[in-house]
């Protein structure tokens, strides 16, 4: 296209109404005029990148061994071979050495939560359907994924799904600033409300204002209503700073998330929620203190320092 006065008018308006529509997507939540549309992207586009990741990365077929880990994962026994079957048939190189440890962690914590769980794989990331932070999956409906379904990995939660198409998902992270979900402290059972702040440290808000907390509390979902967006028990993160309370109604804290979302490869879909609150067990085990060594100083005397009662008798 030749650069002309006509051509600059039509790049402006097609900004215009770009921005004009993240305004109304936004503004409008769940409820937003422009969710077909965006479910139609996502039965479009969906297909290319889960092609795209398939062709890159031949052992990728290997998640679909715990895909149907929903209705597999009565016992821990059950859990236990579908992971050493998945060990057999990954490689041994170093990438699947690491995603053989994610797997490792995943069926773990799924078995100590008895969430049901339908592996999958990242295959995009950014966003996919705004400006968003956002991940997609290589699972959808024809797997069973349904919208505002827990999202977790083997640290703990990762987001929700948000759009679902046929072979793909979205979800969004707990890093988004729209993010938001139930939290309960450890032992304390104080309850609070986790905002995603990008790539700083998580927001909460404790319902407590007195809430006597400290840096290293650490924090899981409380669950919602029916388990949907969010199952109870998944691990959050870690406190890592308390603003003083101030005598206000609430009280804000800033939470180190367990997942690092910078590396995110193997997910699970919790399809299937655990028959009870699962509280602190899925917690991973807190680190032993290291060991302060205690030196103790033994005074020998010289050869030539006399004995006590010489000191005695030179007093006198």
């Amino acid at each position: 296209m030749r650069d002309t006065r006509e051509s600059r008018l039509l790049l402006v308006l097609l900004i215009a109404i770009a921005f004009a529509l993240i305004t109304v997507d936004i503004r409008g939540g769940e409820d937003s005029p422009v969710d077909g549309a965006r479910r139609a992207a996502a039965s479009v586009f969906g297909p290319i990148e889960n092609g795209v990741a398939s062709a890159v990365d031949p052992v990728g077929n290997a998640i679909a061994a715990v895909r149907d880990s929903g209705e597999r994962h009565d016992r821990m026994t059950e859990l236990e071979r579908e992971n050493a079957a998945l060990k057999a048939k990954l490689g041994s190189d170093d990438r699947n050495r690491s995603r053989l440890r994610q797997l490792d962690k995943m069926l773990k914590i799924a078995g100590q939560g008895q969430y049901g769980i339908k592996g999958a794989e990242v295959i995009a990331i950014g966003a996919a359907q705004g400006f968003s932070w956002t991940i997609t999956i290589d699972v959808g409906a024809n797997d069973g994924i349904k919208r505002d379904m827990t999202v977790l990995n083997g640290d703990g939660l990762v987001g929700r799904v948000t759009t679902v198409g046929p072979n793909t998902s979205t979800v969004l992270l707990a890093t988004d600033p729209d993010f938001t979900v139930g939290t309960r402290m450890e032992g304390s059972d104080e309850l609070g409300f986790a905002s995603g702040q990008g790539d700083r440290p998580l927001r909460v808000e404790l319902l407590n204002g007195k809430a006597q907390i400290k840096k290293g509390d650490r924090l899981v979902t409380f669950g919602s209503q029916a388990d949907k967006p969010f199952v109870p028990g998944l691990p959050v993160g870690v406190v890592s700073r308390v603003d003083p309370s101030g005598g206000d109604l609430t009280r804000t804290l800033y939470v180190t998330p367990f997942v690092s979302f910078t590396q995110l490869d193997i997910v699970g879909v919790v399809v299937r929620t655990p028959e009870k609150d699962p509280r602190d067990t899925v917690l991973p085990a807190k680190p032993k203190p290291t060991p302060r060594p205690t030196v103790t100083v033994t005074v020998t005397p010289s050869a030539g320092a006399p004995a006590d009662g010489e000191f005695q008798q030179q007093d006198q």
